[in-house]
């Protein structure tokens, strides 16, 4: 027998936010016309490799450190405070075209939860920007851990306990297959992977890489095509 989720838990940053343009945007801001000359799949490839540093800082403050060792490589300007501009853009990245609307749609099946490793000052813009379409929130901040980390499910789990929920209840919706896919598969999850990257010719982009891609449950390359399944009730528990 099967059954339908009642919850989609959603990572943010680049499955429903547009952190690459995002930061481009801030970038071309803090260049100007120097822009016009910036390689940004190559600081993309860049910043990829300085994301997983073990003294790295919670995001998106680590993203001033990768700022100023990626300065003298790309001929960023330093020393009125662009890394901190950098850092605070994080509230105002746009959301895919599509990301508010099918999100609406896809209110109407289930209750959405948010899960990014994103601190709550930066995810709060996000929410903002998003239209608060979330039943509820879950942040680095509150749950001390990042993904990958295993523990991170469990307190997303345990807060939605007293709400009569459990992980068989939950769709896991993401683009990242090292922050979200692969742990989430392996802890036993029904997964929908948002593989975002394909509009522009595939490949990891900004987020970190894997050696390996895990199969999720569902494969989409837009939000608008969850929520078209969802709207023909095509979304079932698998895992």
């Amino acid at each position: 027998m099967t059954c339908k989720p009642k919850v989609l838990t959603f990572d943010v940053v680049g499955t429903l936010i547009d952190f690459e343009n995002g930061m481009k945007n801030a970038l071309l801001k803090i260049l100007g016309k120097e822009g016009k000359t910036l390689d940004f799949e190559a600081f993309l490839t860049e910043y990829r490799a300085l994301r997983n540093r073990p003294d790295k800082m919670l995001f998106p403050e680590d993203l001033a450190p990768i700022y100023l060792i990626l300065a003298e490589k790309f001929s960023l300007p330093t020393g009125q405070g662009e890394e901190k501009a950098f850092v605070q853009s994080a509230t105002s990245w746009p959301a895919f075209n599509d990301s508010v609307e099918a999100l609406k749609r896809l209110q109407k099946h289930f209750h959405l939860v948010a899960m990014t490793n994103a601190r709550r000052w930066a995810f709060d813009g996000m929410d903002k920007t998003l239209e608060y379409p979330f039943f509820k929130g879950f942040t680095v901040d509150e749950s001390g851990f990042e993904k990958p980390d295993p523990q991170y499910f469990s307190y997303v789990l345990e807060q939605l306990a007293p709400h009569g929920y459990t992980k068989e209840d939950v769709l896991h919706v993401a683009q990242s297959q090292f922050h979200d896919i692969g742990i989430a598969r392996e802890l036993g999850y029904t997964v929908c992977w948002i593989e975002r990257r394909k509009a522009v010719g595939g490949g990891f982009g900004g987020t970190v890489a894997v050696q390996e891609l895990t199969t999720p449950d569902y494969h989409y390359h837009t939000l608008a095509e969850l929520a078209d399944a969802a709207d023909r009730g095509e979304l079932v528990m698998v895992a």
